[in-house]
């Protein structure tokens, strides 16, 4: 008997989203505008509680790309960004013409790290290239160390653009990820915590960021009876159907986040007593992850030189996903000539690490499934 797949984190509807969705077709409003994306971003900004702005876009690599250019990056600036993050954190820069100046993680959040993301300024302007923008990610939910970074981008005066794509639910010291940055970034695709299908959104300090945003999103067009453009323009605005998605979704936001936080609890619960397994968690109270994604580091030393590797494949042979953590953007054949500055904290995990099914609709047979695979794997 085949077993249905384990997904890694598949979309959860909440049930009111085809009723806006509804009421989209009802009013025919189907076009990138319209009282879902009002609403939305309403919903969005009232969700973050910060003096923000939000912008609903067509993703969230949309809304990178549009931070970048609201932030002045052109052809050959120089963009720091964190190496262990998924491409999209870093194609943009490229999409502009600009250089990617890659930063390792620090090991407590397996985010940006604060050291050498200063040892990178310090170099890059040593060579006459001061950086334009610092790209922080929160990876897997996990808040990046806002405190430490924020404190070496304004010594350098350099804004930051926060990539909050994985950490909507997430918090330090409180305050909502997403709401740190110059610029924040969501993303609502189809594995995020909540989903518009594809979809995403651009967190402003400002009214003036957010409405340049969504004129750069709608093509740029300026206010005359006829088509006239004075600036480049993109079609990244989001539609009001994937609007009406997301106004569902938010409405069980925060049980998506209590549900992925018990996905977490059941594989800390399970691997305590293992030595040779250490599981991605908050490294004290100032941290709130959404734990998007749980994520493992196994450790074959311990294991009697069982690996990442041998596991990742014994739950494949079950029908059940999991992946290797990110490769780190220096690594990548796109992306390997351009300077790295850090030690191997990034390569280390990624080389050792693996993402578990995390989704918030993992059922009570599927989590059997799963620990049936780890007491043969690890023989309990």
């Amino acid at each position: 008997m085949t077993h249905s797949k384990i997904w890694l984190s598949s979309p959860h509807m909440g049930g009111t989203e085809q009723q806006f969705v509804k009421e989209a077709f009802d009013a025919n409003w189907v076009a990138p505008l319209g009282p879902n994306v009002n609403g939305f971003e309403t919903d969005l900004e009232e969700y973050l509680n910060e003096d923000i702005f939000v912008g609903a876009l067509s993703s969230g690599t949309a809304g990178l790309h549009l931070g970048l250019i609201i932030l002045g990056v052109q052809a050959g600036d120089e963009v720091i960004c964190q190496s262990f993050t998924f491409s999209a954190s870093a194609n943009p820069i490229l999409y502009q013409g600009a250089t990617p100046i890659f930063v390792d993680s620090e090991s407590k959040t397996w985010n940006m790290c604060p050291i050498a993301l200063e040892d990178a300024i310090i170099d890059r302007i040593s060579k006459g290239k001061k950086p334009k923008a610092i790209i922080a990610v929160h990876l897997y939910g996990m808040p990046f160390n806002a405190e430490a970074i924020l404190e070496v981008a304004n010594k350098y005066e350099i804004p930051v653009l926060e990539d909050s794509a994985e950490a909507l639910g997430s918090s330090y010291k409180g305050q909502k990820c997403g709401t740190f940055g110059t610029i924040g970034v969501l993303s609502f695709n189809g594995n995020k915590i909540i989903t518009t299908s594809g979809g995403g959104a651009l967190v402003a300090k400002s009214k003036e960021i957010k409405d340049k945003a969504v004129f750069f999103a709608t093509q740029s067009r300026d206010d005359a009876p006829h088509y006239q453009h004075s600036e480049i323009g993109y079609n990244y605005r989001m539609s009001n159907i994937c609007a009406g998605i997301g106004r569902g979704q938010m409405q069980v936001l925060d049980k998506h986040v209590a549900l992925r936080r018990e996905m977490n609890q059941f594989y800390t619960d399970y691997f305590k007593n293992i030595e040779g397994v250490s599981v991605f968690s908050e490294p004290n109270s100032d941290y709130f992850s959404n734990h998007w994604l749980s994520a493992i580091v196994v450790h074959s030393e311990k294991l009697n030189g069982k690996t990442r590797e041998d596991l990742r494949y014994a739950l494949a042979n079950e029908n059940i996903e999991s992946r290797p953590l990110w490769k780190p953007m220096h690594l990548q054949p796109i992306f390997e000539k351009y300077p790295y500055y850090g030690n191997k904290i990034a390569e280390t995990l990624f080389e050792n690490g693996l993402c578990l099914p995390s989704g918030s609709n993992t059922s009570t047979e599927e989590k059997e499934r799963i620990i049936k695979v780890f007491n043969l794997f690890f023989k309990l």
